[in-house]
């Protein structure tokens, strides 16, 4: 990405009259359509136009938000993504006691709401483990399960049907991204809201995912979909079909502070008196791996504070980054 970016797009934008996020964004994705519709190309643009929002915020000195439209939030309901596998051979004497261990302490850090991973193992051994995880944290913790597209639809429909007996909120990614009817006919077949989206690219790509109502929860990631130009444009369409928008993030504190940034100007949807984080108010992914690009790189790391993240409130993505830190981790 970095080669994309320094030697076929970064030199079209110095030599605009003015890099402005929106007609940059354009004009690049116009000028490399032939060969850059997914992939790398988008991802890389999705980068310069982030970055290009933070420059205009911190240039008038207003946080992204305010350029976008204004904020309906000033902090985003959080879950904690755990309930990963630890080894890939299967114990339960070992890996569900290990499971409930994990989960109680994150309930314990302040989440009642949780992510855990699904579609490594036969279906009997997930719904064991989708049990136990239940079970451990009782009815008052929001559950999500992710499957990062481990099923076919067949599949995704037994385990589906596993998490709506045990009254979970979200399944994610239950089937390839390429796989629209699939999405279609786990959508049609289950009771629990059914998301994705993080793999797909541009306006473009969501189009078909929406319109054709494959799922109820929209993911653009704002590093991959196009930055926040594009993810206005498919939650905006998102919304016109009904769904809801949900950004997916991962990986580093820049991406973080994005995501939020994002989901504090997203509506509800539907509009109610009263906000219901995910069933019609946006939340976030915060995830419990160790990551020092996540805890380490910023002067202010992210703190989770009464189960939500504030959105930051400084000119642009609103973050200062530690140079140390920068140093200490950079590669290229």
């Amino acid at each position: 990405m970095k080669t994309c970016i320094d030697e076929v797009l970064a030199p079209q934008v110095l030599a605009m009259p003015e890099a402005m996020p929106a007609v940059v964004a354009e004009t690049l994705y116009a000028r490399t359509r032939d060969f850059g519709q997914k992939g790398t190309y988008v991802e890389a643009i999705s980068a310069i136009d982030i970055a290009l929002w933070d420059l205009l915020g911190r240039t008038l000195g207003a946080p992204v938000s305010t350029l976008l439209g204004g904020r309906f939030r000033e902090r985003v309901k959080a879950y904690g993504t755990s309930g990963y596998y630890t080894d890939p051979e299967f114990r339960a004497d070992r890996d569900l006691p290990g499971l409930a261990d994990a989960v109680t302490g994150h309930v314990a850090d302040g989440f009642d709401m949780l992510k855990m991973k699904i579609g490594l193992l036969p279906v009997a051994q997930d719904a064991a483990r989708i049990r136990t995880v239940r079970e451990t944290v009782g009815d008052d913790v929001v559950l999500l399960a992710d499957a990062n597209h481990a099923y076919n639809a067949a599949t995704a429909i037994r385990v589906g049907r596993v998490l709506d007996e045990h009254g979970f909120a979200c399944f994610e990614e239950p089937v390839v991204p390429e796989d629209r009817a699939g999405y279609s006919r786990v959508r049609s077949a289950l009771d629990v809201p059914i998301s994705g989206g993080e793999a797909e690219f541009t306006r473009f790509g969501f189009r078909d995912f929406i319109e054709q109502a494959r799922v109820d929860i929209v993911q653009p990631d704002l590093c991959v979909c196009g930055g926040f130009t594009e993810t206005q444009r498919i939650a905006t369409l998102a919304s016109t079909h009904g769904a809801r928008t949900v950004p997916h993030v991962w990986g580093s504190a820049v991406a973080l502070a994005a995501a939020l940034q994002m989901c504090s100007v997203l509506p509800l949807s539907p509009y109610t008196l009263r906000p219901i984080p995910l069933q019609n108010e946006p939340v976030i992914e915060f995830d419990r791996t160790p990551n020092p690009l996540r805890d380490e790189l910023l002067v202010e790391p992210f703190r989770l504070r009464e189960g939500h993240l504030d959105v930051p409130t400084g000119a642009g993505l609103g973050i200062e980054i530690d140079l140390g830190q920068l140093e200490r981790y950079r590669t290229a």
